[in-house]
């Protein structure tokens, strides 16, 4: 086995050790998904057992992510980005980051509504930056309640109470960037579910 086949495999488990994290999923978590042992995940991702394809293709399918990601294999000369939209409590999610751990970025997309949801502001740790490209946002943050319009930013420490919607009813798009905390609470696992489908934020 050549170094470079040899350094693939040996960045294998610290790359599934993140992901795994960044997703908020314990080792018994991803065992019973799986169908993998628990002392077997944890080896893997110590680097004590070997990456093979039996173990990668069960993670795989958990992660939702291909393949080549958990191993890193390098692109093969294509330049396209094939991008996976994560649908959550009405709104649509579309990562622009592929590396795992420390800060993530998504295009996010609040769909038009007939009639604007009344603000039920949430909290959680962390910190957001966010940017509009189309439509008016409403931010509801603490006491302040702002719209932003196209070509405006804003940044904020999520321990304060906020919400995210349409100011208008029309469909709004922005850039946002999430910590960890962040993801999990808005993209990987939420919190509450109002009965049309918006998040509580």
């Amino acid at each position: 086995m050549d170094i470079e086949t040899e350094d693939v495999l040996d960045a294998v488990g610290p790359r599934l050790r993140a992901l795994r994290r960044d997703r908020g999923i314990t080792l018994a978590d991803l065992a019973a998904t799986t169908g993998v042992s628990e002392s077997t995940l944890s080896r893997l991702e110590s680097g004590q057992r070997r990456a093979t394809l039996e173990l990668l293709l069960p993670l795989a399918r958990t992660y939702d992510v291909p393949l080549d990601d958990l191993v890193g294999a390098p692109r093969t000369g294509d330049p396209r980005i094939h991008l996976k939209p994560i649908r959550r409590f009405g709104m649509v999610f579309v990562p622009l980051s592929r590396r795992p751990g420390g800060t993530q970025s998504f295009k996010m997309v609040i769909p038009a509504r007939p009639k604007p949801l009344e603000p039920t502001p949430q909290t959680h740790e962390g910190f957001e930056w966010l940017y509009v490209l189309n439509g008016r946002l409403r931010l509801v943050l603490g006491e302040r309640d702002l719209t932003l319009s196209p070509g405006e930013a804003a940044e904020f420490d999520t321990s304060v109470p906020h919400w995210l919607g349409s100011a208008d009813g029309g469909a709004v798009e922005l850039l946002i960037l999430f910590g960890l905390q962040g993801i999990r609470a808005h993209v990987r696992t939420g919190s509450h579910r109002s009965s049309d489908g918006e998040s509580r934020r």
